[in-house]
């Protein structure tokens, strides 16, 4: 993530609202890609300092869970990430707010690593035959009262992702960890993670493409169902880390792909992040694959051994071997393909 900066010199950050210097009011434009002090006029509209007027997000204005701006003549009540939610979670109940907010966050800093990719990004309701649509839903687990003995996972199908408000909830969230036997659990990962599935479906790859796919990653038409329920009741083999960035990558060539995909854009935002604020000399849109690779081994360390000196587990419980390196080379290709899309 870039580093911003308030119009009175001090440092903000992507999910301020206010500048706590200042008091200014703080929004993100998707246009600049940058954080704005904006102030109020009349009928809603807020101007910056160069004059040009803005409205906020819907979903901020009511539900205090966006702080993107959107033009002032732009009809459509909300920001261009809003667009993308096709169910939220249910505002009749109050504990709602703040998971939906955690969901927002971690959709935010996803779609500003795709947008600087420059990946194609439409919602399915302005095309309803590529785009991306997301539902924050709830189940039994949360709402036994309203979903009765219900049981929805976080995935990816036909162009919807899925993600269980639950994964919001720090505590829901570590108990599933635990029982999983993961290494690490985010929102922000999951996203990640899902929408690797998503652009690979809207890639349509061409037979050299699924060829390459195939030497990486395996067959993606081996069963799924087979694939998954043999990982869940035998676990991994015992040499999955020989091949594979994680334990769920060795379930089946599509979870492999979709988890070297997420790697990938940690790895792009966490060096972005890294320049922005001096510890790497370059950032990540002027290395090649294996220098972001090389330089993110070498962080990496770094950041785990911090993590460590303070007591904490290590920030990134997870080895790029030869063969997890091939694989990020490969998404990389990918998103060089996908680009032409834009």
């Amino acid at each position: 993530m870039k580093r911003f900066y308030c119009e009175c010199g001090s440092q903000v950050f992507f999910e301020n609202n206010n500048c706590l210097n200042c008091s200014a009011r703080l929004g993100f434009d998707p246009d600049s890609m940058d954080m704005l002090a904006v102030h109020p006029g009349a009928g809603g509209v807020y101007h910056n300092k160069n004059g040009a007027e803005f409205r906020f997000c819907g979903n901020g204005e009511s539900y205090d869970v966006c702080n993107w701006l959107r033009p002032s003549q732009v009809e459509h009540p909300l920001c261009t990430a809003c667009q993308f939610n096709r169910t939220i979670p249910n505002q009749d109940f109050p504990e709602n707010r703040s998971r939906w907010r955690t969901l927002e966050v971690a959709k935010k800093r996803l779609f500003f690593t795709l947008m600087q990719l420059h990946l194609p990004l439409k919602n399915g309701w302005s095309d309803p035959q590529n785009g991306l649509l997301l539902d924050f839903v709830e189940d039994g687990r949360s709402r036994a009262d309203v979903f009765p003995e219900s049981f929805l996972s976080t995935g990816y199908l036909g162009g919807v992702i899925t993600i269980n408000v639950l994964e919001a909830d720090d505590a829901a969230r570590a108990a599933v960890r635990e029982k999983m036997n993961e290494d690490y659990r985010t929102v922000l990962g999951h996203l990640r993670h899902e929408s690797g599935h998503y652009f690979w479906s809207r890639l349509n790859p061409d037979t050299d493409t699924r060829a390459q796919f195939a030497k990486q990653f395996g067959d993606e038409n081996r069963d799924y169902k087979k694939a998954l329920d043999a990982h869940y009741k035998s676990g991994p083999s015992l040499e999955w880390r020989q091949f594979y960035i994680s334990a769920y990558a060795s379930s089946h060539p599509s979870e492999d792909w979709a988890e070297s995909w997420g790697h990938y854009l940690h790895i792009y935002d966490a060096l972005d992040t890294a320049a922005s604020q001096k510890l790497i000399e370059q950032s990540p849109a002027d290395m090649n694959i294996a220098d972001r690779i090389a330089v993110w081994q070498d962080l990496s360390i770094t950041l785990n051994e911090m993590n460590r000196s303070v007591g904490l587990g290590d920030a990134y419980p997870f080895v790029i071997n030869k063969h997890v390196a091939r694989k990020l080379t490969f998404v990389d290709a990918v998103i060089c393909q996908l680009q032409e899309y834009g």
